[in-house]
């Protein structure tokens, strides 16, 4: 991570690593309270080009990051530590479902 951000910029470091593991079917997530972080952003335009679903965890001042992904998770307020929350019970819910999806197939 470190050489990323010193050879290409903090703002790619998501990114570069989208570009070298994500493959076409893959889901990829990225989480941005303010929902316009360029590192998060950078990282879903790569996903979208590695051919993967992308989804964003945002806050609802998300303006910059409310098109970019297939799917925008938002918290439901701008004050980021409520938007936070938000995030966390979200993602304990998908990780619930997808284990019972496992469970079920």
């Amino acid at each position: 991570m470190t050489a990323i951000a010193n050879d290409f910029g903090y703002e790619n470091v998501f990114a570069r690593q989208v570009e070298a593991f994500a493959q076409p079917g893959d889901v990829v997530v990225g989480i941005t309270t303010s929902g316009s972080s360029p590192n998060i952003l950078r990282a879903i335009e790569a996903a979208k080009r590695m051919g993967a679903t992308t989804v964003a965890f945002t806050g609802t001042a998300a303006a910059h990051s409310r098109n970019l992904p297939d799917l925008v998770l938002m918290g439901p307020n701008g004050y980021s530590a409520i938007v936070q929350e938000v995030h966390i019970t979200l993602g304990h819910i998908i990780c619930d479902l997808v284990e019972q999806d496992l469970l079920l197939a």
